[in-house]
């Protein structure tokens, strides 16, 4: 038996794999940029957040907010923030809520009964929600 194998092909030489480039990266601004992906991410999914003094006026009020208010809120920023509103004044559940649209922050807030003769200044709209 002949084990000889014919090929009119040439053979090349066997060659070492090459080292893999390294590419220089500017970190600098790479994670400058990634960090501003990341941040603009994590604002449209984190919701609302609340100013010290917001907190502090819900304690001092005794204004308790339910699931369901949180997501009458939320609701009511991003149709502010689709007609371009930056501060606005949203009422849910006879309490009101300045809130900066661009933040995303709940700024004061204030309920019925400390709403009479009382004056919202530095707003551009207002929300009204059931």
């Amino acid at each position: 038996m002949n084990n000889k194998v014919y090929s009119n092909r040439p053979i090349a030489p066997i060659q070492k794999p090459q080292k893999k480039q390294n590419r220089k990266i500017d970190k600098k601004n790479s994670s400058n940029s990634f960090n501003k992906v990341l941040q603009q991410k994590l604002k449209h999914k984190s919701g609302i957040k609340f100013s010290g003094h917001a907190k502090k006026r819900l304690n001092s009020r005794d204004i308790n907010l339910t699931a369901q208010d949180l997501n009458k809120l939320q609701t009511a920023v991003n149709k502010a923030e689709s007609k371009g509103a930056k501060e606005s004044l949203i009422l849910v559940n006879n309490v009101a809520y300045v809130v900066s649209v661009e933040n995303k922050t709940v700024i004061t807030a204030v309920d019925e009964g400390n709403m009479k003769e009382n004056v919202f200044t530095n707003i551009d709209s207002a929300v009204m929600m059931d």
